[in-house]
């Protein structure tokens, strides 16, 4: 196994404008994988994937009759290189390319276990987890060299060791009426219809997350676990059940957070909005999904909610041209400003989907595409597309959005503290989808 010492003297022998690949991947990518915690007969090069040969698999050999090189059978990791030429500064054209290539790389039907890809031509560095469909950076996109090889390799092998159970969402836009807290809520429930394990936080001071289901806070409140970093958060996670069955965990508002809404108080928050994350993160290994429901305004409350995610699910409406617009805005905008904050590469926002559509909509929804259209036309720093139309592709301009269609019952079981899935199938079925769509790989 090579060291890492050894990888930076091997580091340093690569040029600079080494254009061949394969220097690159003897040079570097092979001691790379060895000093990750690999060997030999636990590495498989030109991995055939259903979608292309990545470079690289690998997967650590548990049992003598298994040996990854030979059965080539759940892989964990994949590993993409390119030249030193191969921009993959991020922003590049080339950088996206590589993403698209690895993400397509995870996505296939061989690929179900691999947890992790990595992509890096000896000048950048990068890692991606792969959870359910959700294909997310790890890390930022290093730049490396011969001084901090040592760091961030420990930093990559440190996530592959420690792969998180939890996946972090935020449902947000940044307008109103949209159904941000009626997702949040239908959306756990459907989760846990599919086995999963699911935490929701009421993060918005208004509670209505919290009032929907009737949940009421305890002795220790978030309030008091924001303000004080030694109280354990498990004191303040609730269960919600229905009929005696537990659904999922509630960490419920509290009538003190309304308080936060004053800037001076938020003061008294150690770390301001990055704290939410540190809060929740004991918690990450204890649950498949945790889901944050948070208010419009771009505030603290928001900006937390979104800074603590690793996912941004943005819920529009179709007759709602200021839910569209506001879209973008939290794409082009806040998504980006809290990833600069994190310096993580995180957070990322998934593509919008149409709330509340009624039956009988048509034209309203080619109005929505034709607003769409004027979006991404206007917008140069962002290509919009993945985002409102994530099926699109060149040679096949398919514009569908996924919709959830607007029942009454969707609206009115807050009245009856009950999950709206739990009172209509048909309710079921369309949340089921929406966690099939974004999140659950079946």
């Amino acid at each position: 196994m090579a060291s890492a010492n050894s990888l930076r003297e091997k580091l340093e022998k690569i040029s600079p404008s080494e254009k061949t690949e394969q220097v690159i991947v003897q040079y570097f990518a092979n001691p790379l994988l060895y000093e990750l915690g690999f060997d030999d007969l636990e590495i498989r090069p030109q991995f055939e994937t259903g979608c292309g040969k990545v470079d690289f698999a690998a997967r650590k050999n548990t049992e003598a009759t298994d040996i990854f090189y030979n059965s080539q059978k759940n892989p964990y990791l994949f590993l993409e290189v390119k030249s030193r030429t191969y921009d993959l500064s991020e922003g590049s054209s080339t950088y996206e390319e590589a993403v698209d290539q690895v993400k397509g790389y995870l996505s296939r039907e061989r690929s179900k276990s691999a947890k992790w890809g990595i992509i890096t031509n000896a000048s950048y560095i990068q890692i991606w987890r792969k959870h359910g469909k959700v294909v997310h950076p790890a890390t930022a996109n290093f730049s490396i060299n011969p001084d901090n090889i040592e760091t961030i390799v420990r930093d990559l092998r440190n996530k592959l060791e420690n792969y998180e159970r939890a996946l972090t969402i935020c449902v947000y836009n940044n307008k109103g009426g949209v159904g941000k807290t009626t997702t949040v809520i239908n959306l756990a429930a459907a989760l846990k219809t599919k086995g999963k394990k699911v935490l929701v936080v009421d993060f918005d001071s208004q509670g209505d997350l919290t009032r929907s289901l009737g949940a009421t806070p305890g002795k220790i409140t978030l309030t008091q676990c924001l303000k004080d970093p030694k109280i354990d958060i498990h004191a303040i996670v609730q269960t919600y059940k229905l009929k005696g069955f537990s659904i999922f965990d509630i960490i419920p508002r509290d009538p003190e957070l309304e308080t936060l809404t004053d800037s001076r108080a938020v003061a008294y928050i150690p770390k301001g909005t990055r704290r939410l994350r540190d809060l929740i993160a004991p918690l990450r290994n204890e649950y498949d999904y945790i889901l944050i429901d948070c208010p419009t305004q771009w505030l603290y409350f928001s900006q937390s909610g979104v800074f603590a995610a690793d996912v941004i699910l943005i819920p529009t409406r179709p007759d709602d041209l200021s839910s569209l617009n506001n879209a973008a805005r939290v794409i082009t905008s806040f998504v980006p400003e809290t990833a600069r904050s994190r310096q993580d590469g995180g957070p990322i926002a998934l593509p919008t989907f149409f709330n509340g559509v009624s039956s009988g909509s048509e034209y309203t929804i080619r109005l929505a595409h034709e607003e769409i259209q004027k979006l991404i036309n206007q917008e140069k720093s962002v290509d919009l597309r993945p985002y409102f139309w994530p099926h699109f592709k060149k040679g096949n301009e398919n514009k569908s959005i996924f919709r959830i269609p607007d029942y009454a019952v969707i609206s009115s079981a807050s009245f009856a503290r009950t999950p709206a899935v739990f009172r209509d199938r048909r309710v079921l079925e369309y949340y089921q989808s929406l966690a099939r769509e974004y999140f659950i790989d079946e």
